[in-house]
């Protein structure tokens, strides 16, 4: 089947819910057949999320309630955009330093994953951050969390028999311990 046989064209948006972190929308859509659909869609700015490994390769993590999910979880640090135009990297060094009151010397993208795209455009730009400096951390104020640090080994155990259920985290993980994997066969 070619794309434009699976393409749906968007009609018009009605805002439902103008919610603080989503806002609900319902789109009216043709689909490729001619027929009509109605699509609810959560629209969210964005985030950048930062897989941050120390001099020994340990990846921090936040240890935070989460509410939604009714349990603790362990994360990498992540944030929402201020606004959808705002630069992601700037984002994740915001929300490295309130989080964790690291900054980094390195930075490398490492990509952008849409988290749910059968009913969210969220998207949540990975970063991995090494060259890390402690400072502070001053977490906004609604925000509570315990920063630990985690051999990236056993981070990578924790994706592979499911104990790290979130997605950015695991997404993040995964690919920092590749790119390090590379780096030491080129070695």
């Amino acid at each position: 089947m070619c794309d434009a046989q699976l393409t749906e064209k968007l009609l018009g948006k009605q805002v439902v819910f103008p919610g603080k972190i989503i806002r609900l929308e319902h789109w009216q859509v043709e689909l490729p057949n001619g027929g009509q659909a109605l699509r609810e869609v959560a629209c969210h700015p964005g985030a950048s999320a930062i897989v941050a490994l120390d001099d020994e390769d340990r990846v921090i993590l936040v240890r935070q309630h989460r509410i939604a999910v009714g349990r603790l979880t362990l994360e990498i640090p992540a944030g929402k955009l201020d606004s959808p135009d705002e630069d992601p990297f700037l984002c994740a060094r915001r929300e490295l330093s309130e989080e964790t009151g690291l900054t980094a010397e390195h930075w490398q993208k490492l990509t952008c994953m849409e988290t749910t795209p059968g009913f969210c455009n969220e998207r949540i730009h990975l970063y991995l951050a090494t060259g890390l400096k402690q400072g502070d951390c001053h977490p906004d104020e609604d925000e509570f969390v315990a920063v630990t640090r985690m051999p990236l080994g056993e981070a990578v155990a924790r994706v592979m028999d499911g104990t790290f259920r979130d997605g950015k985290t695991a997404l993040g993980i995964l690919m920092a311990a590749s790119l390090r994997a590379s780096d030491h066969s080129n070695e």
